[in-house]
């Protein structure tokens, strides 16, 4: 993606640029002006100004833009943009006599253009002024072809059982797996990837005195799990969480791609970060 040639302007700087901008359209209005108003929509290099005024009567009238004007918002816009959010789509700058004024940037909401640029257009606005993804709303997503924005899914610890009695040994009160099912239902588990893991292995809560317990923690986008809920199915046929189990079958055993903002949130769901 490229990016804007033109550096970040300060707050200083857009301050100045925005009062040139309005000394720039006056010349285009007739004289006893009591109000003035521009709109500015641009998408890549496709670019509407309107320019309007209000005298005594409060009847607009439309005015050419003067190029000053047209060149000066697209400076403004380049020296806005940052890399999360991208910059304005459109800006209405108003100016009531006789020197009050304000202005309005828009980048989320898509303008009301004159004519809807074209798919380049917009595909032209995301390369020259990228975006982070969750920054892109659905209307523009639409417009360029890309995939809706997904929601972050509250994710789920599975339990490794159901509890410890008086004497600390573990509780499992469950269904045992459909033998049919227990490969597929452990290659998913095993096959996830891992955001947690350490070197060292822990003990086997049910086999005492053996230390072959994996200590990772593994996530498939909506379930995370310890590296023994896997390892005690596999050894003991310690049947996982039901929930878990359902949530794999209705999956058919496929697992999604995990992008890495859902693996930094599993990582930070077990440490409690």
């Amino acid at each position: 993606m490229s990016q804007p040639a033109t550096a970040a302007l300060t707050e200083q700087e857009q301050q100045q640029l925005v009062r040139q901008i309005g000394r720039a359209m006056l010349p285009a209005v007739a004289q006893g002006w009591q109000r003035v108003r521009a709109e500015y929509r641009a998408a890549g290099r496709h670019i509407e100004v309107d320019l309007a005024f209000a005298g005594p009567d409060g009847q607009w009238r439309q005015a050419r833009p003067p190029m000053d004007v047209v060149q000066l918002f697209g400076r403004l816009r380049q020296g806005m943009y940052s890399t999360d959010r991208g910059t304005w789509l459109s800006a209405i700058y108003t100016i009531e006599a006789p020197s009050a004024f304000e202005v309005e940037f828009n980048a989320e909401d898509e303008p009301r253009w004159r004519n809807a640029p074209p798919v380049i257009g917009f595909q032209d606005e995301l390369r020259t002024y990228p975006r982070s993804d969750d920054r892109i709303p659905d209307w523009l997503r639409q417009r360029v072809g890309l995939p809706p924005r997904q929601e972050p899914v509250d994710l789920r610890v599975a339990h490794v059982y159901d509890g410890r009695d008086e004497a600390g040994t573990p509780l499992v009160n469950r269904n045992t797996v459909d033998p049919r099912l227990v490969e597929s239902v452990l290659s998913y588990l095993e096959a996830a990837p891992v955001v947690l893991a350490a070197r060292d292995l822990d003990v086997d809560e049910f086999a005492p005195g053996e230390r072959d317990v994996p200590l990772n923690f593994r996530t498939d986008g909506v379930w995370v799990w310890a590296g023994a809920v896997p390892h005690y199915l596999r050894k003991h046929g310690l049947p996982p969480e039901p929930d878990l189990v359902t949530h794999i079958v209705g999956r058919d055993y496929r697992l999604p791609e995990v992008d890495e903002q859902t693996r930094d949130r599993a990582a930070a769901l077990i440490t409690g970060a």
